[in-house]
């Protein structure tokens, strides 16, 4: 068959469209290559630089590097740790001034700045086995021969759980797992209620908070939690302190205060703690447990579960003891009483400020908190120690002349361990002098040796690649980015392609359970957590056991992963306050709100497919086909199926983030043209602010449904996680619980939010073509 005319003009075309297209990608291959030739690597400029600019930030980078030192690192550490040191005792105090004097003998200005929180302490604690036998549990860390601090008995807090409402319940047991929500359906099912019962849950799985507040819906009247051996104890390697896994007796203190609703102070919510702060009473507060709850060991834990009968627990639940795990009710019957003085309590946070030369209201904020539980080597001091060192470094640069453009904050927060307290405090009480100026924020929490880990908003992804290649490993030589990545191609095989593909490596979402939270969470200001580790073993957080003996024992025992820590966040905090520009990026975030729509599309397909399948096995008879009939079970209801959601706007939203993240790449890559002159001579405050304006149009003032506190859309603890990101917040978490009203409204709302960061994106895009011509 013959063509026609209008075919063979059309293949002419085709042809030569396509002859124009190759000679297009000739042409970017060569202008590539030029530009590989001109700007070798390490010399390519940085984003939002110029060539020349770009030459001198490197120049002071290379300075910065060389500064941080390991025998300084080992020294902070001994001096932080060496006493016990949580918020209001005297040795958190004493670090506090030691500190300031540090930072002001360095040549920084710094202050301390305090607030007055409610803080409480053990009065009593009782936890007795009555049934079928009697045992009464130590709830005691006993010194360990070789460790000195361990025997600092009189200044040790002791082990418990703060926050935990005062309580005197007697009452069988029921064991529950991790505590989380589908171990409760799954108890159900099993025809196991926990009402009037105490429940045992294990750490791990959720932030220790929700496993109380969970409990308490399901009708428990108390909580214990222990540390079972096979999460970090004998199961996964030796114990302290033949090794370093928690031994029978070390037990995880920490805080049980709700920091899903809101961290912080609970009796000053959104307004910082300042002597004349209005407060709340007791009584009124929501971020208290309304159950009592301890921690303990697993030494403490072995007779209350061995006492346990009932149905054998899900294999999943097993632990490592050497017992067979049951799940009750009794005949164990359990005492337990707790009273607490609930006392307020000074905190101490150390500021320090290096001013900013060009853009005075643009603020790189960097923080890690300085108290502990006990004398807390590994966390905090192992990342405090860090951010000295940085300061360190950065006072030494002052003095050679460096200036840096925007003004630097460096912060060594203090009751963190309580509840993000100190840090959740100074935001509110700043708040608004930091939705003005506050560009980013650096978080560290502490440190261990091995892989990099970032996490954090996605605007700083591809930037936070950036100074990841232009750090060293300590171990291998490579840059900690190029050892992350090989990391990755290894273990995570589905992922191959694209970790070897894509130019960045993607970073994790931020949810919560670090200083990092009332930054990015309330006041949507860009923020990044980073540190090492991924080698070694560790048994002892939160006890008393977390000291110098154990850390330079099993741990970053040279401190070369401290000085790396101190290398990738100094020049994080040099780069940002450096540059003319401040490197955000769109096409990277832009690409990971497209994936979490894919995610959230399909969470609600499958969970509608779910319930559709359920309904048709209840109609069939499979479930009670197939249960055993020698065990209880409880025959599973219908349930409602719900309709399609539409999400259209979240679709629309992205659209608009495609098309503005392209415009900003645009208009960047003509003001970087011509070695990025126009950049060095433009006058770009105003498309900075505007830049920073990107991250706030994230946030909602009203918050998240039952949250307003939590403002960001897109990150957010899950309500029933605590510390782990549930993104997308509002829409996701809707669906996973079934609330299909509410998902629709999330969805429309947060459709606007894209819509409105794509707004903002296009107004810095249009700013920066302006201030470059």
């Amino acid at each position: 068959m013959h063509a026609t005319t209008a075919n063979k003009s059309t293949r002419i075309g085709a042809v030569s469209d396509n002859r124009f297209m190759r000679n297009i990608a000739v042409c970017l291959m060569w202008l590539s290559l030029l530009a590989q030739l001109a700007f070798p690597a390490d010399l390519a400029p940085l984003r939002g630089f110029s060539v020349d600019t770009s030459k001198t930030e490197r120049d002071w980078e290379d300075k910065f590097r060389a500064i941080p030192d390991p025998a300084n690192l080992r020294e902070y550490m001994r001096r932080l740790s060496a006493r016990p040191h949580h918020m209001g005792s005297p040795y958190d105090k004493d670090n506090a001034e030691w500190m300031l004097s540090k930072f002001k003998e360095w040549g920084l200005d710094a202050r301390i700045e305090s607030y007055d929180v409610l803080f409480p302490t053990p009065k009593e604690r009782v936890l007795e086995l009555l049934e079928p036998t009697r045992f009464t549990a130590k709830l005691q860390e006993p010194p360990i021969a070789g460790d000195p601090t361990s025997s600092q008995q009189s200044e040790q807090l002791p082990t418990y759980n703060a926050y935990s409402t005062d309580g005197d319940v007697t009452a069988p047991v029921v064991y529950v797992n991790y505590g989380l929500r589908e171990d409760y359906e799954q108890l159900e099912r099993l025809g196991i209620s926990v009402k009037g019962a105490i429940v045992i849950v294990r750490y791990g799985a959720s932030f220790r908070g929700v496993k109380p507040k969970i409990a308490a819906e399901h009708g428990a009247v108390g909580c214990i939690i222990y540390s079972d051996p096979r999460d970090d104890g004998y199961y996964a390697g030796e114990v302290y302190p033949q090794g370093p896994y928690r031994n029978k007796d070390g037990v995880q203190r920490g805080s049980v205060l709700d920091i899903t609703v809101h961290p912080g102070d609970p009796l000053t919510p959104g307004v910082g703690a300042t002597k004349d702060a209005k407060r709340l009473s007791r009584e009124q507060a929501v971020t208290l447990t309304k159950i009592p709850t301890l921690p303990i060991s697993y030494g403490d834990a072995q007779p209350i579960l061995a006492a346990l009968t009932g149905p054998v627990a899900p294999g999943s639940w097993r632990g490592a003891l050497p017992i067979t795990y049951r799940v009750g009710p009794g005949p164990a019957k359990v005492h337990l009483k707790l009273s607490f003085n609930w006392n307020m309590t000074p905190l101490y946070n150390v500021v320090a400020v290096i001013p900013g030369s060009t853009y005075p209201c643009e603020f790189i904020l960097r923080g890690n908190h300085h108290d502990a539980w006990v004398n807390g080597a590994q966390d905090p001091v192992a990342g405090t120690n860090a951010l000295m060192e940085e300061a360190r470094g950065l006072g030494m640069l002052l003095k050679q002349g460096w200036r840096p453009k925007r003004a630097i904050y460096y912060a060594v927060w203090d009751g963190e361990e309580e509840g993000l307290i100190g840090s959740t405090e100074w935001a509110e009480d700043h708040a608004k002098e930091l939705q003005n100026c506050a560009a980013v924020y650096i978080n560290s929490d502490g440190n261990d040796r091995g892989f990099l880990q970032v996490s954090g908003s996605h605007t700083l992804e591809k930037f936070i690649n950036g100074v990841a290649r232009d750090v060293e490993d300590p171990e291998t030589k490579l840059s900690v980015w190029k050892r992350l990545q090989l990391n990755r191609i290894n273990t995570r095989p589905a992922e191959r392609a694209e970790l070897r593909q894509r130019p960045d490596l993607r970073i994790d979402a931020l949810g919560s359970g670090s200083d990092y939270t009332a930054f990015i969470d309330h006041l949507g200001i860009a923020a990044l957590n980073i540190g090492f580790g991924g080698e070694g073993g560790s048994g002892i957080y939160h006890s008393i056991y977390d000291d110098f003996n154990w850390y330079t024992h099993f741990d970053d025992t040279d401190f070369s992963y401290g000085r790396a820590l101190a290398q990738t966040a100094g020049i994080a905090v040099l780069r940002l306050a450096d540059a003319e520009l401040l490197p955000f990026d769109f096409a990277n975030f832009t690409d990971t709100i497209r994936r979490y729509i894919d995610e959230v599309e399909r969470l609600a397909r499958d969970q509608r497919d779910q319930i559709v399948e359920h309904n048709r096995e209840v109609d069939e008879g499979a479930f009670s086909a197939t249960a055993d009939p020698e065990k209880k079970t409880i025959s599973a209801p219908k349930q409602p199926v719900p309709d399609f959601l539409n999400f259209a706007p979240l679709r629309n939203g992205l659209a608009a983030l495609e098309r503005t993240s392209e415009l900003y790449d645009r208009a960047l890559a003509q003001a970087s043209s011509n070695g990025g002159a126009d950049l060095a001579r433009a006058m770009l405050k105003d498309v900075n602010a505007r830049l920073i304006a990107v991250e706030r149009a994230l946030t909602l003032s009203d918050g998240l449904p039952g949250r307003p506190w939590f403002q960001n859309q897109i990150y957010a603890p899950g309500f029933y996680t605590g510390y782990g990101v549930k993104t997308l917040p509002g829409v996701r978490e809707s669906i996973e619980q079934k609330q299909w009203k509410q998902a629709e409204e999330q969805i429309t709302r947060l459709g606007r939010v894209l819509q409105n960061t794509g707004e903002a994106i296009q107004s810095a895009a249009t700013e920066l073509d302006r201030a470059v011509k």
